[in-house]
């Protein structure tokens, strides 16, 4: 299972890490990212990172503000998130995918409030 903390409500341009822990299955071997869903919107792929070359991959919306980080000693990912703006409040939620038999968990979500 995934096990999120991290949420919060946080002023414009704050910061925010979000933690994602792993358990009962082996975590390093699991490509993670992380989704987002707004009020009325569909979960929308945010981030993610390859497994073998760590590449990150993200949408426009996060570039440049958003990271993703994994600490597989810890089965931990991490989501760290600057700059935030109203329109990044959401539920996030991570996910764990294998690619070889196309199993996958997610995380409870998490709610962002980005607010002043």
């Amino acid at each position: 299972q995934l096990v999120q903390s991290g949420g919060d409500l946080v002023q414009p341009g704050g910061s925010l890490r979000l933690s994602c822990l792993a358990s009962g299955f082996t975590f390093s071997s699991y490509v993670v990212s992380w989704f987002r869903q707004a009020p009325g919107m569909e979960r929308e792929f945010i981030i993610g990172m390859d497994l073998s070359t760590k590449n990150t991959h993200y949408t426009d919306s996060v570039s440049g503000r958003f990271t993703i980080s994994r600490d597989d000693a810890k089965t931990t990912a991490y989501l760290d998130m600057n700059g935030v703006q109203p329109e990044d409040t959401a539920v996030y939620y991570c996910q764990a995918r294998n690619l070889i038999d196309g199993a996958q968990y997610w995380g409870q979500g998490t709610q962002v409030t980005v607010s002043s």
